[in-house]
């Protein structure tokens, strides 16, 4: 699950981002509304955390760019106004939601999950499985009933072929959705993180492997 948080307050934009990784997110941050044009040109996110009033590219020429482009990117806009015409306003420009400076990093983190559950195919708000049952919101995993705790790449990968409903998920595609900008491109750490889900899914396994082409549950 990609999100972008494009925020010109750094320290607020990398408290965002930070709260969003400790959620299994894969976050990256842009600071003004051109390098967030930048990798929206590069990347496609499930989510962008939106402020309206940015630097070099107003926001609201970022909504309309992701707007335009026909992505099924969500927006969730922040704002210091409190209006309700300022509220309305960003919402006609294609907003999907809105959310008023400041505000509870519990109430945003809930309303990007509310949001990439409507990205892409729409998805249940609870995973369910091969036996498995997900819940992203609160990073809940049981197994036939048994509880199952994972470190977030290992949660995020599992949502990722949990989300694939049974189709096939190349190494690339995870890499990209559940890493930010930041990783090699060249590591095995794919690999690595699937070997740590299927110790800890236990027997019998569940993680299909096939050659050349990704994993899967089926």
């Amino acid at each position: 699950m990609r999100v972008l948080v494009v925020e010109d307050e750094q320290v607020l934009a990398d408290a965002v981002a930070e709260w969003l990784r400790r959620e299994a997110f894969a976050v990256d941050v842009a600071y003004d509304g051109d390098a967030a044009l930048e990798r929206l040109g590069v990347t496609e996110y499930d989510v962008v955390v939106l402020d309206r009033d940015l630097p070099v590219v107003h926001g609201d020429d970022v909504c309309r760019a992701i707007v335009d482009s026909d992505a099924h990117t969500r927006v969730l806009m922040l704002t210091a106004a409190t209006s309700v015409r300022e509220r309305v306003a960003g919402l006609g420009l294609g907003a999907d939601d809105y959310l008023t400076k400041p505000f509870a990093f519990a109430e945003l983190s809930a309303r990007v999950h509310a949001l990439v559950r409507r990205a892409r195919p729409a998805v249940p708000p609870v995973l369910t499985r091969a036996g498995i049952r997900l819940d992203p919101a609160t990073r809940a995993v049981v197994r036939d009933g048994r509880p199952i705790t994972l470190a977030r790449k290992e949660f995020a990968v599992l949502t990722e072929l949990m989300r694939a409903d049974g189709s096939i998920v190349s190494a690339e595609e995870l890499l990209e959705r559940a890493w930010d900008e930041n990783v090699d491109p060249f590591t095995n750490v794919v690999r690595v993180t699937i070997m740590k889900l299927r110790r800890k899914l236990g027997e019998p396994p569940v993680i299909e492997t096939i050659a050349g082409v990704g994993y899967r549950i089926p």
